[in-house]
């Protein structure tokens, strides 16, 4: 069978076709370290809870502190999992991180101008 040329595809309107057909693991491939960088990513959860909590009762500066390296680490764990997951799971966890460094920066932005 012959082969369309690439224009002779666009002509006729086949190349959405065309860029359907390469399967998604050669659109983007995933890091060979996504397994470790997401189990890494679940302790690292916990342990900002931890930290988070143990703040709750600190004086500002302190919180302030805490918040900004909190945001840092969110920005951390929302690239792991934009980079290693894929379908709802991914928008899920990338959604929630979203949600969450909007909240610590307008926590931050209100409570500790800057401090």
């Amino acid at each position: 069978m012959r082969q369309l040329p690439l224009a002779a595809a666009v002509a006729f309107g086949l190349l959405p076709a065309l860029l359907a057909a390469v399967p998604p693991a050669v659109a983007q491939a995933r890091p060979a370290t996504c397994s470790r960088d997401l189990f890494q990513n679940e302790g690292a959860l916990r342990r900002q809870q931890t930290r988070l909590s143990a703040v709750a009762n600190a004086d500002q500066a302190t919180q302030c502190r805490t918040w900004r390296e909190h945001v840092g680490f969110l920005q951390s764990a929302r690239a792991v999992f934009a980079t290693c997951q894929t379908g709802a799971e991914r928008a899920q966890n990338v959604a929630l991180m979203d949600s969450d460094l909007a909240d610590y920066r307008s926590l931050i932005a209100g409570r500790c101008g800057k401090r």
